[in-house]
């Protein structure tokens, strides 16, 4: 009967232990949390304070919103997870019904003063307004946030580069003294981890996160540096811009296939370079203007600016020599007329002299028939008239011999003339134009060759 008595008691205390009702209210009056309010939050919570606060962080790659190449910006989401202990908060769970951990707000409690060292803007999301307090005195403080930060940028190599970005962690007001900062996980797990929960990436390829912790060298803060590594996805940029490019130069070489005899293959050439420059705009506003090297993309624009100029400067003098030849047969068919003509007067002037000559003979041989047969010496002429007659003669055999001297003279000066002018022949300059067409456009192809070989090289080993 005891004995039933004693059971019938024992399960009674059970249920009503059981159905015991607790609340976070209860663990927050037993803790004093809403009257002693200086001893949470005012001071470091430690009981001596020559013993400095141990606290853990934890970072976590959520995603890459974006990295911006012009202002050398890295804006990444992250999760952060700090713990610390407080060595003024503690509680049996079986006094509480077993609760080991309660949200209490974070303006209640002390927290460890971190902050980002290249952060350049404030998060706008706002911060958890909770944290979370452990029966053992653990304090959690759980936090996303959208990080805008600065970010050296060694575009040398881009589009196919590596980058490298790093997000230290420290303390603002306390020292190593006061403060231990420590990392939860190593640079493995980090990594793992961050590759866990990854949703995007943006154009880039998450590599890895290593994890390093050390001292400020400023005023010896602790601090933890997590260094992002990440690669360029580059196929946007070959489909929109090496490619596109390259497909100019390609149209730039097949412009030596159009005739140079007239204005087209000039405009087409200047329209190809107008396309090359409107794309080294467009790359401009991609590149930062800080960078100490030139980047290659911006050597492999620049070069085939370069060849492709020296191919229009090319085509300017090719036409010029044209033109030249042209203008040369223009001025030999000129000159042959002329000279046609004047021929053509010398041989009239020949023919009018010596059909001249002929009446003068057969003047005279008439009047010799006539003193043959008889006449009268009064119808002779006088002595004085046969002297003009021999004078007359004798100066105009000495104007034909001056004349005959002169045409000697006049075709020696066209000898000499026309060797001077014979490499203005037609077809000279044609010929010469068309040798430097050729021998540049070899150099042209050449040149070509070598530099892109050279450029791909030193995209890889670079």
């Amino acid at each position: 009967m005891i004995l039933t008595g004693f059971l019938c008691l024992l399960f009674l205390t059970d249920g009503a232990h059981s159905e015991r009702e607790c609340s976070y209210q209860e663990i927050v009056n037993h803790l004093n949390l809403t009257q002693n309010k200086e001893l949470y939050y005012m001071t470091r919570p430690v009981k001596n304070y020559k013993r400095p606060t141990v606290v853990y962080l934890e970072v976590l790659l959520y995603a890459i919103l974006d990295m911006v190449e012009k202002d050398q910006k890295f804006i990444p989401y992250v999760w952060t997870y700090v713990e610390w202990n407080n060595e003024y908060i503690s509680w049996d769970p079986n006094e509480f019904c077993g609760i080991e951990a309660v949200s209490l707000p974070v303006e209640i409690l002390w927290k460890p003063d971190l902050t980002i060292e290249e952060m350049i803007e404030k998060d706008k999301a706002p911060p958890s307004p909770y944290l979370t307090v452990k029966h053992n005195g653990e304090v959690e403080v759980r936090n996303d946030q959208v990080l805008i930060s600065t970010c050296r940028l060694h575009i040398y190599n881009f589009p196919f580069d590596i980058q490298s970005c790093n997000l230290s962690f420290k303390s603002v007001t306390q020292s190593a003294k006061d403060i231990e900062l420590r990392p939860m996980d190593n640079s493995t797990e980090a990594t793992a981890w961050s590759l866990n929960v990854m949703r995007t990436q943006h154009e880039w390829l998450f590599i890895g996160m290593d994890v390093t912790s050390g001292n400020s060298s400023d005023n010896g803060q602790p601090m933890i540096i997590y260094t992002i590594t990440m690669k360029r996805r580059p196929i946007l940029y070959i489909v929109n811009f090496l490619i596109p490019v390259m497909f100019f130069l390609c149209l730039d070489l097949a412009s030596f296939l159009i005739s140079d005899s007239g204005g087209e293959k000039l405009s087409f050439k200047v329209t190809v370079l107008l396309a090359v420059t409107v794309m080294q705009l467009i790359l401009n506003e991609i590149l930062p203007s800080t960078s100490n090297r030139t980047p290659l993309i911006a050597v492999y624009c620049i070069g085939i600016f370069a060849l492709m100029l020296m191919s229009v400067l090319e085509t300017i003098v090719v036409m010029h020599l044209m033109a030249k030849d042209s203008q040369a047969s223009k001025d030999n068919e000129a000159d042959e007329g002329r000279s046609s003509s004047e021929a053509d007067n010398q041989r009239g002037k020949a023919k009018f002299q010596s059909s001249h000559g002929e009446v003068r003979k057969w003047t005279r041989c008439a009047c010799i028939c006539d003193d043959s047969n008889g006449e009268t010496p009064s119808e002779h002429p006088q002595p004085a008239a046969k002297e003009d007659d021999s004078s007359t003669l004798t100066d105009h055999l000495a104007l034909e011999t001056l004349s005959l001297e002169l045409r000697e003279m006049e075709k020696t000066l066209s000898l000499l003339q026309n060797n001077g002018k014979e490499e203005e022949r037609p077809g000279y300059w044609t010929g010469v134009a068309k040798k430097v067409n050729k021998y540049f456009f070899i150099f042209y192809v050449t040149g070509v060759c070598l530099f892109l070989i050279m450029l791909f090289f030193k995209w890889i080993y670079a």
